[in-house]
């Protein structure tokens, strides 16, 4: 049986996971992938010495793994941006094949690696980059394979999903944020998490995959959950609806949409049952219509898993001799498509919206001019009396599905009202029909 060579930069959560993946499950890996996958040298800046690495040798300096001759992929986990990529375009550089981990690297630099690799005739592999241990990169690029995917759509990141599901009891936001980083969810820093950075990169990657277009995270709208309130939830709830933070790219024949937000789903869709912790993504195709991929999105084996994965299917490869490949976003380079992302005024949706209103007579009624002029249909409406407070009334309501330029509108013209107080309360809405 060939032998191939792995060596592993970084043993962080996810570095120690794959090792641990590798190591004990190394019979059956080699059963699948029909060679002797072998870690020969394991590199990262911070010793483990709660891990026995039963004797691989080991280095603080990672360019000791890409620079070795002996080895066939390169696995990087180290993470972050600059270091990455140089240690990646080595890695290439020398004929190497690389697994990543690292969905920012890819989202904001991937187009550079891939271009890089196609030349060097190797692969880059970036499954574990994308909801973790859920394989939703190969159910797009190949199990999906002969479908046109018209959205994709979902929960990337676990630590925003925690929050929310942890706010539905009333909590406020900065409290369950202190909880999630006191139990790991959540950095010290959370501002990639709980701002739509983190879910951003990843649905960059899935809109690339899923449409065949160009890496385009610097077009991605985010918009983070650290102003939602438990009100807002409730009252979503009164509604039929559960607040989510939600990942969406749609394909329109004008350009894409790329948008990172909080987002009414109703409660009677699976997403929107999807709590704690996990990840779930939809996909929509024309011949298989939506399929949802569910599980841990982060965590040390449940990454590694995926990131085993890619070790095997490269592996197959290197062992076999085979030029054969999937293409690195799913497409031949030659059928990829230049569609724009579009700005969030041409997005469609439908949307929540909270409105403070003083408790004076025809105020529901300017309400409702004003959004009937701008062609914007009420689906539902609350008017809480009983929550009067300071001669000021809340309005909730609910409205069909326009284009965010009509709303932008609509709510500068009620923020103008006399009557209203404040800002209004915008939250949109998908049914995923």
């Amino acid at each position: 049986m060939k032998q191939v060579s792995v060596g592993i930069c970084g043993l962080g959560t996810v570095g120690s996971g794959t090792f641990k993946v590798l190591t004990r499950n190394a019979a059956i890996i080699a059963g699948r992938s029909g060679c002797n996958i072998q870690i020969t040298r394991i590199a990262s800046r911070t010793p483990r010495t709660d891990i026995d690495l039963g004797g691989v040798p080991f280095s603080t300096d990672v360019y000791d793994v890409v620079n070795d001759p002996a080895i066939d992929i390169v696995v990087e986990v180290i993470g972050g941006y600059d270091a990455a990529k140089e240690l990646v375009l080595t890695a290439i550089k020398n004929g190497k094949h690389v697994v990543t981990a690292n969905k920012a690297l890819i989202a904001e630099h991937g187009t550079e690696i891939f271009a890089a690799a196609e030349k060097a005739g190797v692969i880059v592999a970036y499954e574990a980059g994308v909801a973790g241990g859920i394989p939703v990169i190969k159910a797009i690029r190949e199990g999906l394979a002969g479908n046109r995917i018209d959205w994709i759509a979902g929960i990337m990141n676990g630590t925003g999903n925690f929050i929310l599901t942890e706010m539905r009891a009333g909590r406020e936001f900065a409290g369950v944020l202190e909880e999630a980083k006191a139990l790991g969810y959540a950095e010290a820093d959370p501002t990639f998490d709980v701002e739509g950075i983190d879910a951003a990169h990843k649905l960059t990657i899935l809109a690339s995959a899923g449409f065949g277009v160009p890496l385009q995270f610097n077009k991605a709208y985010t918009e983070g959950i650290s102003k939602i309130t438990p009100y807002d939830i409730a009252h979503a709830e009164q509604l039929g609806y559960r607040i989510k933070h939600l990942g969406i790219a749609r394909r329109r024949e004008e350009g894409i949409e790329l948008r990172v937000h909080p987002t009414l789903v109703p409660q009677d869709h699976l997403i929107a049952r999807v709590d704690g912790v996990l990840n779930a993504i939809l996909v929509d195709g024309d011949a298989v219509g939506q399929t949802m991929y569910y599980g841990p999105g982060a965590g040390d084996e449940a990454t590694g898993s995926a990131v085993v994965a890619d070790i095997i299917d490269v592996a197959r490869i290197v062992a076999s001799g085979s030029s054969l490949r999937v293409p690195f976003l799913g497409f031949a380079p030659e059928a990829m498509e230049n569609l724009p992302v579009l700005e969030m005024e041409d997005v469609q949706s439908a949307y929540y919206l909270r409105i403070s209103a003083f408790d004076r007579p025809g105020v529901l009624a300017e309400i409702a001019t004003i959004l009937s002029d701008s062609g914007i249909n009420i689906e539902s409406i609350m008017q809480k009396e009983f929550e009067v407070k300071d001669g000021r009334i809340p309005v909730i309501i609910l409205t069909h599905t326009v284009q965010e330029r009509q709303m932008n509108g609509a709510i500068a013209e009620l923020e103008n009202l006399p009557d209203i107080d404040g800002k209004v309360v915008r939250i949109r809405a998908e049914n995923f029909n």
